[in-house]
């Protein structure tokens, strides 16, 4: 009856980012604390999972005292493990991150922070992303951990529906407060740059830039980041369009 939550902590950076270590810190607070992340950095494989090779979750020296594993799969799949095969308890929350650099607005749909955060969603408990808007390996998170001590204990107060979760965003520094808000309608314009390895081979490199659709908007966590607050937007599997269904319904097919 007094047994603490289990409080899966993931990352997509990989075991030995920084904000991974933050986080954990901080969860170690509210439950019990399990870590299972990849041992490569797994930026960008969004909710992808293995299945051309066989998966392994490696006992590693504990972080912060908690029981620590490492996998050489993605972080859907360290969240697949713990729910289905490591763990003698299923976990009562999964927290992702903190990850290093912001996943707001059509970054979520290819974030592997935002991926684990949907799997957890998916096996039916709260489950949130955090990111900081800062990608340097040695980032400060020392303010983000105010945050996200804030925002999980609003999750443990409140609790979150079936199938969903957070996707909380941090800015750089010394937030102002923090805001609900929607996600950014915008893109990535991708360009590639050609380049000539050493043999003479052909090789592309990804570069690009994020296109903001609605800049003027004040209700988007892209907006609420560049003026300095912590942006939180609810995130659900469901990705049906219901709008476009009911259209469909009067075609003739």
């Amino acid at each position: 009856m007094n047994e603490k939550p289990l409080i899966l902590v993931t990352n997509d950076d990989g075991i030995h980012a920084k904000g991974l270590r933050e986080l954990v810190e901080v969860m170690h607070f509210f439950g019990d604390v399990v870590v299972i992340s990849s041992e490569v950095s797994m930026s960008g494989k969004a909710c992808g999972i293995t299945v051309d090779h066989p998966l392994r979750a490696i006992p590693v020296e504990k972080i912060h005292g908690v029981p620590t594993w490492k996998s050489n799969g993605t972080p859907v799949d360290s969240v697949k493990l713990s729910f289905n095969n490591l763990l003698e308890r299923t976990p009562d929350y999964v927290v992702s991150g903190i990850n290093h650099g912001a996943n707001s607005s059509i970054s979520v749909i290819y974030s592997g922070t935002m991926g684990a955060a949907i799997e957890g969603s998916l096996h039916g408990v709260p489950s949130i992303g955090f990111s900081l808007d800062d990608f340097s390996p040695d980032a400060d998170f020392s303010k983000a951990k105010i945050v996200v001590a804030k925002v999980f204990q609003s999750v443990m107060d409140h609790g979150m529906p079936p199938s969903t979760c957070l996707n909380v965003n941090i800015p750089k520094g010394k937030p102002q407060g923090i805001k609900a808000c929607r996600q950014t309608q915008g893109k990535w314009v991708e360009e590639f740059e050609k380049r000539v390895d050493p043999h003479g081979r052909e090789y592309h490199w990804l570069s690009g830039y994020f296109k903001n659709f609605e800049e003027n908007s004040t209700e988007t966590d892209i907006n609420v980041l560049q003026n300095n607050y912590v942006s939180v937007v609810p995130v659900s599997v469901d990705m049906t369009c219901y709008k476009t269904l009911e259209e469909l319904k009067n075609w003739t097919f």
